[in-house]
């Protein structure tokens, strides 16, 4: 710094040091473990039997799962029944290869983001997506009480369009 007066009268910044964070890892690791081991992540469940009942063991009985608005199942379904016949049968119905891509897991203590993309091509247009979406989950006690989907719709409302 020079020595003329406005420069000598000037305030010196320095780094403000934020205060340390709480170690929330040993929750939020296991938030994402209930995640990472749920085959929602690759959710190639249309017709797997199998798998959807391994997907019944990391949901509560009491589950909230919010489709977004636009998308063509949009609504907010409850219990696993509810999401298997709602959601997941009537995807398996109308796409064939649907898979959910897990890219990146943003955890703060039970809320878990999972940053990803959907990809499938559509039974009754043969058109194919690949669309960005967003994954808000809330997991409690090991399972997933709280779903909400963000997806960009309207790219998957052209692929069903012919």
């Amino acid at each position: 710094m020079c020595s003329c007066p406005p420069c000598a009268r000037a305030p010196v910044w320095t780094p403000r040091r934020n205060p340390p964070r709480r170690n929330r890892q040993p929750f939020a690791s296991a938030a994402k473990s209930v995640l990472r081991r749920s085959p929602i992540r690759e959710d190639q469940l249309g017709g797997n039997f199998a798998r959807i009942e391994l997907w019944r063991t990391v949901v509560a009985p009491d589950v909230e799962w919010i489709e977004a608005a636009g998308f063509p199942l949009a609504g907010t379904y409850r219990t696993p029944d509810g999401v298997i016949s709602g959601v997941f049968e009537q995807l398996a119905a109308a796409w064939d290869d649907w898979i959910t891509h897990d890219d990146t897991y943003v955890v703060d203590g039970e809320r878990v983001v999972v940053l990803g993309r959907y990809s499938a091509v559509n039974k009754a247009t043969g058109k194919t997506m690949s669309v960005r979406v967003a994954h808000r989950f809330i997991v409690r006690d090991g399972k997933i009480v709280r779903f909400e989907q963000i997806v960009d719709s309207a790219s998957v409302r052209a692929a069903m369009t012919a």
